[in-house]
């Protein structure tokens, strides 16, 4: 029903077609000029309008308005509806918003109206004259999408990337390219975590096995050391962003389709309510969703194990990351809710998003001495093609200095930065600019997987260390490069996080690591 209400508004759009009559005249001071129009939005400094020359942005400065439509300039509210996943709008974004509120001495009151969706007025603590609304519909994401493509909704709170399909219509309703970073952030980070009750023997699987299972081509524990029953399997609603994230990065790589009869739950807590209680289920929630139930580690033939934590969900070294969204049209949100979109980005939001159980972008270092098992393991999975003097080099560049918990990742089959680590770009160019590096060496540090020739993959990984170094330059327009020491160094396959044998390991290897000193 969203992909086919999609459909419909890019039609309108297509054609010009206007969805409520005219409703505002916008006119100069001088009546030269009148713009007649439905009024799409005003941020308190312009105005939003569909007209006969299509949409139109007008500095309301300039004109007078008059019709039923027109705002009330002398006590404006900001306004914003914002849609889509559930995960998002029920605990992450009240949380940010209450913190916004706090730190702009607002006070923030929530309205819970029907069908799970709700509002947030902020009023100023002196007069309690309110100042912004936030209008939620609590949804998926496929929906959020949809909304936004109806003008129904101003942002979308999204657990996957926007799908081809919801990027051409978005840009063909004059939207923009929704894919770039002005249009989209990510807000907090995430991952698909494969869950079993607390009393399964079951502790780790491939992530191959993890495909197989929902494939329906292991349908026994015995098949994974468990007992002789059989496997019932668990996984949100289709129509999800969690559900839609398995299907793209579980499923997609291993070019399986799910099985019949898998139990569907459009609520994160009926899913682990269903594995708690019977102790042969299987299912796959979110890491903020584990609850009680227990989270398999991922492991592989080569003896490599990665389990989800703060640390490796920052990192990406955990390969089932699975980032939350913000997507924005390119249209003018009012001044107060850009403001909130900014703070979204500041030390305080990254506590909140920290206290509300989600995994925050705030840049960790993380000691030589406890990264002992990661050269431990390159010195027993190195072949003869990884010299002991290349290794030798490494220890030294590294020894004394501490990894940053911002890594780089690229895009399968592709030098464009997938979507976690465009937005490390920003975050690290921001430290730059704030000068929390300022008078410390920063090295980016490329690695690759283990395919093909030793040196032509250091040679890869070397591209792209300096593909990040210049665009953490590029994004970083205010820093001051005179007081820091930002180097590249590369060690192409020297450095293995996980098995060369599946595309989620290789993925996993393709990195660029952030070390400083």
């Amino acid at each position: 029903m969203a992909w086919m209400r999609t459909v419909v508004f890019a039609v309108f759009f297509l054609w010009g077609i206007s969805a409520s009559a005219q409703d505002v005249t916008l006119t100069s001071p001088d009546g030269s000029i009148e713009l007649s129009g439905t009024l799409l939005g005003f941020d308190g400094e312009f105005y939003r309008m569909e007209s006969i020359y299509g949409e139109l942005t007008v500095d309301g400065s300039g004109v007078l308005c008059d019709g039923p439509a027109c705002p009330n300039l002398q006590n404006f509210v900001a306004e914003v509806r914002i849609s889509g996943s559930a995960t998002m709008g029920l605990v992450l974004m009240p949380a940010l918003i209450e913190g916004f509120a706090l730190r702009n001495s607002f006070v923030a009151e929530r309205e819970d109206t029907a069908d799970a969706s709700f509002n947030y007025t902020l009023s100023n603590q002196t007069d309690g004259e309110p100042v912004a609304r936030f209008y939620f519909n609590i949804s998926t994401t496929d929906e959020g999408f949809a909304d936004l493509l109806a003008n129904e909704a101003d942002l979308v709170m999204a657990l996957r990337e926007i799908r081809p399909d919801e990027r051409l219509f978005a840009r063909t309703a004059g939207l923009g390219d929704m894919t770039k970073a002005n249009r989209s952030r990510v807000l907090a980070l995430d991952a698909m975590v494969p869950i079993v009750g607390p009393s399964n023997p079951v502790y780790t699987l491939s992530p191959q096995n993890l495909a197989e299972v929902f494939a329906g081509n292991i349908t026994n524990w015995q098949e994974l050391g468990g007992a002789d029953a059989k496997i019932t399997l668990h996984l949100p609603e289709k129509s999800t962003g969690l559900g839609q994230s398995v299907e793209d990065n579980v499923m997609g790589p291993a070019n399986l389709a799910f099985a019949e009869g898998i139990i569907r739950h459009a609520k994160p807590d009926d899913l682990v309510k269903a594995v708690l209680k019977d102790p042969f289920s299987f299912g796959i929630v979110s890491y903020s969703e584990i609850g009680n139930t227990r989270a398999l580690t991922l492991t592989g033939s080569c003896g490599f194990s990665l389990s989800a934590d703060r640390s490796t969900i920052k990192t990406e070294d955990y390969p089932l990351t699975a980032p939350m969204f913000l997507y924005m049209p390119a249209r003018r949100l009012p001044k107060l809710i850009r403001n909130f979109l900014a703070f979204t980005r500041t030390p305080l939001a990254q506590v909140m998003i920290r206290r509300a159980g989600f995994v925050d972008q705030t840049p960790e270092e993380v000691s030589i001495d406890a990264q002992g098992y990661r050269f431990a393991n390159a010195i027993t999975s190195s072949g003869p093609e990884i010299s002991l003097e290349e290794l030798q080099r490494m220890a030294g560049t590294l020894y004394g200095m501490e990894r940053l918990t911002t890594s780089f990742r690229f895009e399968a089959g592709s030098v464009r930065l997938d979507a976690q680590s465009r937005s490390n770009v920003h975050q690290l160019a921001l430290a730059l600019e704030q000068g929390k590096y300022d008078a410390r060496k920063i090295l980016l540090v490329g690695f690759s997987d283990g395919e093909g020739a030793a040196d032509a993959n250091q040679k890869i990984s070397m591209r792209r260390a300096e593909a990040v170094r210049k665009a953490v330059v590029a994004a970083a327009k205010t820093a001051n490069f005179s007081r820091i020491q930002l180097g590249v160094d590369a060690y192409g396959e020297a450095l293995p996080m996980a098995c060369d044998d599946s595309e989620w390991g290789r993925q996993t290897n393709r990195r660029v690591e952030v070390w400083v000193r």
